[in-house]
């Protein structure tokens, strides 16, 4: 019997040993515990959730395997709005226990949310959508991709940082499960598709039971206990929306998975560009482009953006691009190279006399100092050419220009943002540490900076400018 305050010594006198204390009990079906706990092996000790299968007559193979598949996929899987995995183990405390260990989100599922009576804007159940539809993109274009087949409100919690955090993914599809000759059948009635339940779950699947989770956050009612017409769910007749975002909605939730959006990427491209043809022509937020439908002349049409202030920033944008000409160095800058220069004298005097009497010839001595000042002369012309960074529909990219050719630094799809910020970071120079402003584009693997050390107002103009553009607000 578990029971709070008790610790979990898990393969002790071993170099992983690990302590686990138990504080509340979250839930608790047949075999099946979820305890939040403290890993005493952090110091301080820190939050955890703990879920716990007891092998046991309650508990049969396949759930064993469902597991431990679980624990396999979650190993894999770094994605900053899934909880993140820490330990799988197993006990035997009279029964059999196999337990896996994540980070504890403070915040509370949707499912607490609408039992508690919060209502859900229709801006919110969007921003959520989007959200969401990021993550998805990330699951399903792994290789192989991960079909998580159990989205519902309550395996999605809202972290008190206002982010959605997916959990629970004990009915998780891999390619090895897609393999087998067999399939587990797991889903829930009202979110789950039709063919999930016949074992041929897919991408699309997934955004059926994250379309009755958006249903169920506007209506307030389980989308299992809406009518039905031809198996479609009926609900836009509970709520007072966008005619568009229902109609988006109810494509996610067709019945027929070839009559759905079949990716997650499609989905959140549609969404995109529903909410820019709703915006006002003039203003920023309206430029996000709509590949469907013919432009206007005058969005077609360039426009520079410029802000209150001063500032060498240059911005143009049209319907289909944001382009940003960040200047490069100040030519006061220049003043380093006097001391270079000096530098190279005084070397070259010292020198000449030394290689005059090993019979260097001239073209020698040339040839010695001149990768040297072809490389200062390289990274002072580097540094004084604009850096461009340019955001399209489903990309962006930082590039600069040297003798008229583009050369791509960075580039990434605009599905794969997390954020966009500005913030301090830190630079070397030799010994030296010191402190310039950036902005920073913070995709789901990796980070990228530009405007490097530019002034507050300006970079928090830039990330207001590209956020709005990007419809990330």
């Amino acid at each position: 019997m578990l029971e709070p305050e008790q610790v979990l010594h898990i393969r002790q006198g071993t170099p992983t040993e690990a302590h686990y204390r138990l504080k509340q009990k979250l839930g608790q079906t047949a075999g099946r515990q979820t305890w939040l706990a403290e890993d005493l092996a952090a110091q301080p000790p820190e939050l955890v959730v703990i879920k716990l299968l007891a092998f046991g007559d309650q508990v049969q193979w396949d759930d064993l395997k469902l597991f431990e598949r679980e624990a396999q996929v979650l190993r894999q899987l770094k994605h900053s709005q899934i909880p993140k995995y820490r330990d799988y183990f197993s006990i035997d405390d009279r029964l059999l226990w196999f337990g896996l260990v994540q980070d504890h989100i403070s915040g509370a599922s949707l499912k607490q949310l609408i039992a508690g009576g919060q209502h859900f804007s229709e801006r919110q159940v969007r921003q959520m959508a989007a959200n969401l539809l990021h993550l998805l993109i990330y699951l399903h274009e792994l290789s192989p991709p991960v079909l998580h087949r159990d989205i519902k409100p309550s395996n999605l919690i809202l972290g008190k940082d206002n982010y959605i955090y997916l959990i629970d993914f004990g009915a998780v599809q891999d390619k090895a499960a897609a393999e087998g000759s067999t399939f587990t059948v797991v889903g829930t009635y009202g979110y789950a598709p039709m063919e999930q339940f016949g074992g041929r779950a897919v991408a699309a699947s997934d955004l059926y039971a994250l379309g009755a989770t958006l249903i169920h956050l506007l209506t307030g009612v389980s989308p299992a206990e809406l009518p039905q017409k031809d198996l479609q769910i009926q609900f836009a007749d509970r709520v007072s929306l966008d005619p568009d975002f229902v109609w988006w909605v109810a494509k996610l939730v067709q019945p027929d998975v070839a009559k759905r959006f079949q990716t997650a990427r499609q989905a959140l491209g549609a969404l995109r560009s529903l909410e820019a043809s709703k915006a006002s022509p003039l203003s920023i937020s309206s430029q996000q482009p709509d590949p469907s439908r013919e432009r206007s002349p005058a969005l077609q049409r360039e426009r520079a953006i410029v802000p209150h202030f001063d500032t060498r920033i240059q911005l143009h944008q049209t319907a289909d691009e944001l382009l940003i000409q960040v200047p490069g160095a100040n030519p006061w800058n220049l003043l380093y190279l006097i001391p270079v220069a000096i530098g190279l004298a005084i070397f070259g005097q010292i020198w000449a006399p030394v290689m005059a009497s090993m019979s260097w010839q001239f073209g020698n001595t040339l040839f010695f100092f001149l990768p040297i000042v072809l490389l200062i002369a390289a990274s002072t012309y580097w540094d004084f050419l604009p850096t461009y960074v340019q955001f399209t529909p489903e990309k962006f990219a930082i590039y600069k220009s040297p003798f008229g050719f583009s050369l791509t630094m960075i580039q990434g799809s605009n599905a794969e943002i997390h954020n966009i910020f500005h913030t301090l970071r830190a630079f070397r120079a030799g010994k030296q540490t010191y402190e310039k402003r950036v902005v920073t584009i913070q995709t789901y693997s990796s980070e990228s900076f530009f405007a490097k050390g530019f002034s507050w107002d300006e970079c928090n103009w830039l990330v207001k400018v590209i956020k709005e553009w990007l419809r990330m607000t």
